[in-house]
């Protein structure tokens, strides 16, 4: 049975020590929760390409850009979120660069009545590679799914919708690849697989938030309506070497 409780108890107070981590929340989470799965040294880090394309600087220096640019071969990227628009030197070409607003809070429950939630394994990547493929929900790679908890919801032998966890930094949890097929949508199942993926993180006594681009004011909508807060603004910057 999926956690649920009250939303005045749902999440303890935060210090703004704490929230500090979500600033850099890749850097934070390569150098707390999730250092185990941290590739590079002191000036760059970054997670295992086949998981996510998320890497960070520990600041913007010609030598630190020096040192993420020898992680990175062939047309592999680095995405970054930054409280800062980077600018990224020559010797690099930029894929993406824009802002998102990034949320924290406790979406409210959203419970099914025609759908039933389950945890999603190793046996339902290529059903996981291939909604996201259709969706575009976020980078989504072959072992992305080992990052966390996923949860879907299925049609039939068909994955419709899917939700789960992403970057750990501190106490924090990122919600992410929120999609569902086109052909599912307006039943609720994103609201409610986004309140069961939190309800799992808050049973662990850690704290949800995600990311969303400024540009996608339905999303942003939708999740306020849900009873999340826009901390604050990032930029998205993923860039690659040039070839």
């Amino acid at each position: 049975m999926l956690p649920s409780s009250s939303a005045s108890t749902r999440i303890s107070p935060v210090s703004g020590s704490d929230e500090a981590l979500l600033d850099r929340p890749i850097w934070s989470a390569l150098t707390t929760s999730h250092r185990h799965l941290a590739e590079g040294g002191p000036r760059a880090l970054r997670y295992p390409v086949d998981m996510t394309p998320f890497a960070d600087m520990a600041d913007m220096s010609e030598a630190s850009f020096a040192a993420l640019g020898d992680l990175l071969s062939g047309s592999q990227v680095a995405a970054l979120f930054t409280p800062e628009a980077v600018d990224v030197p020559r010797g690099f070409k930029v894929v993406i660069a824009g802002p998102c607003e990034q949320m924290i809070g406790s979406p409210a429950d959203s419970p099914l009545r025609d759908a039933e939630i389950v945890t999603l394994g190793a046996d339902d990547v290529p059903a996981m590679m291939a909604l996201t493929e259709l969706t575009k929900p976020g980078p989504f790679a072959r072992r992305t799914r080992e990052l966390g908890t996923f949860l879907g919801i299925r049609a039939g032998d068909q994955l419709v919708a899917m939700t789960g966890e992403r970057m750990k930094p501190g106490k924090f949890v990122e919600m992410t690849a929120v999609c569902v097929h086109p052909d599912h949508r307006g039943r609720g199942y994103a609201q409610a697989l986004l309140a069961a993926v939190a309800r799992g993180i808050e049973a662990r006594g850690e704290i949800p938030f995600l990311h969303v681009f400024s540009s996608n004011t339905s999303a942003i909508a939708l999740y306020q309506r849900q009873g999340m807060r826009i901390r604050r603004c990032l930029h998205v910057t993923a860039f690659m070497k040039q070839q």
